[in-house]
């Protein structure tokens, strides 16, 4: 997948009806609770991990009460749930690779959905590593070009002299990457600086892709995505799937 497509699933993703924005903010709610108890307390001056999952909640157009009442919650004792992280690790048809974080506070309940979603698109749950050395790991950030007054030149010199690792673009978008200790001071340099960001997250990059030719396929791996979205467990999932 592309910069290009990937900025056109994020918009794709935010035109999506409030069923599904519900969800997100499940999601993201989860995320602040954990920023919260593992990245240092509620005050987000004193918490990078926190900040950078606020900005994630605002890009999700994540109301400002509702993201004051998650961290309020998290802050109180023992009102927040103890989430932990598990990552699964799979293929998909012809070999495709995916990779699941999850936030889950009922391992087997999450262990039974993921491969729930795997073999009903007629993939499997591999082993631990067995397909995350495909990925590399970066922050990524975009900035979408209408929404940006800063040229593309000015752009690209903040976001590297901020500690940036590559800058593109393509018609619609600016794309950062970063290397993941890096991001959040990229981040917020962006952020300092009034730039607008679609979206900005540390993510999993396929090294290559894999195209999928045959309609069975494409259909078996949009049902394990689909169902991987739809679980409130699952906060984020990579493939290599060439969607274009």
């Amino acid at each position: 997948m592309s910069g290009h497509s990937k900025f056109a699933n994020i918009k794709h993703k935010k035109e999506k009806n409030d069923a599904a924005k519900g969800k997100i903010f499940t999601k993201i709610g989860r995320e602040l609770a954990v920023a919260v108890k593992e990245g240092g307390g509620p005050n987000p001056a004193n918490n990078s991990r926190l900040r950078d999952v606020i900005a994630k909640a605002k890009s999700n157009n994540m109301p400002n009460d509702t993201i004051d009442r998650n961290i309020k919650k998290a802050a109180g004792e023992g009102s927040a749930d103890n989430y932990e992280h598990i990552t699964y690790e799979g293929y998909g048809p012809n070999g495709t690779a995916i990779i699941v974080k999850t936030l889950t506070d009922n391992k087997n309940r999450t262990a039974s959905n993921v491969r729930n979603a795997f073999t009903k698109g007629s993939g499997n749950v591999g082993t631990p590593g067995c397909v995350s050395f495909m990925f590399d790991e970066k922050g990524q950030i975009f900035v979408a070009r209408e929404e940006c007054e800063m040229d593309a030149d000015e752009l690209m010199m903040l976001a590297l002299d901020a500690g940036a690792e590559d800058f593109s673009e393509d018609e619609e978008s600016f794309e950062i990457l970063t290397a993941p200790a890096d991001f959040s001071e990229v981040r917020l340099k962006l952020e300092e600086a009034g730039i607008p960001m679609a979206e900005a997250e540390i993510t999993m990059i396929p090294q290559t892709y894999v195209d999928l030719a045959s309609e069975e396929d494409i259909k078996n791996i949009q049902k394990t995505l689909d169902l991987l979205e739809e679980d409130d467990d699952v906060q984020d999932v990579y493939h290599n799937w060439n969607e274009e």
